[in-house]
């Protein structure tokens, strides 16, 4: 039975230049590190994904623990989505898609995306607080370690955006960046920055014109300094 490559991510790990990709899609630098190791990948994520949502998938999910017992390296590629301002409290918005009729959604979509807008700048609230960050990003990698103690295993550091729906602000970002570098210092794992990725390639105009997605090239560059830590960890 082949190997597998286990990935929780946000859209980041599945979203091209283009919008929202496959699993399946050779681009995208999950599948491109599990080709370079040899590995079948397994990718679980969603929209809007943060490290809660993950804990949530390794512990609920019965589709996750199918593969863990073929796990053989792991990425943890969430906590961007953390860092980012919500003005609303993520509960009272995530009920936005219950309204009906469709004419109310749609105005509240519409409302919240403005209030999104105006207080993002503010920075607080966050979706979530570094430290709830750092508590579920370190229970999910506790979990998947005291399963498959031997697969080497990497965390994702925390992207930016350039994006108007965010009024261009993720005043959060160092915060969350900061625990997530003493949470990986303690539990030696190797964290994998993409902060100067996403600057260059917005700056180059080859990312998603949304403001946040990433052009294929950026999936390369992520690749290989993901496939670098996973390397790294399996020689130590």
């Amino acid at each position: 039975m082949t190997g597998t490559l286990l990935v929780l991510s946000d859209s980041l790990g599945f979203y091209g230049p283009d919008g929202a990709l496959p699993t399946s899609d050779p681009r995208i630098w999950p599948n491109l590190v599990a080709a370079e190791l040899g590995l079948r990948c397994e990718l679980f994520g969603r929209v809007g994904w943060t490290t809660r949502d993950g804990w949530w998938c390794v512990t609920q999910d019965p589709r996750v623990w199918a593969t863990v017992p073929t796990v053989e390296a792991a990425v943890l590629a969430l906590g961007g989505m953390d860092s980012l301002p919500s003005p609303v409290p993520t509960a009272l918005r995530e009920q936005i898609r219950y309204l009906r009729p469709a004419s109310l959604r749609a105005r509240a979509r519409d409302g919240y995306a403005v209030i999104q807008r105006v207080f993002s700048p503010v920075g607080w609230p966050m979706a979530l607080p570094p430290a709830v960050t750092v508590d579920y990003l370190g229970k999910t990698y506790e979990s998947l370690r005291a399963l498959r103690p031997d697969a080497p295993m990497a965390v994702l550091g925390p992207a930016v955006h350039r994006t108007r729906a965010y009024a261009y602000a993720q005043p959060g970002w160092a915060r969350t960046n900061a625990a997530m570098e003493q949470w990986a210092d303690g539990a030696s794992v190797p964290l994998v920055p993409v902060r100067d990725l996403c600057e260059w390639s917005f700056d180059a105009g080859i990312n998603n014109i949304d403001g946040i997605h990433w052009s294929f090239e950026m999936h390369e560059q992520v690749a290989r300094r993901v496939l670098r830590s996973l390397r790294e960890g399996s020689d130590s």
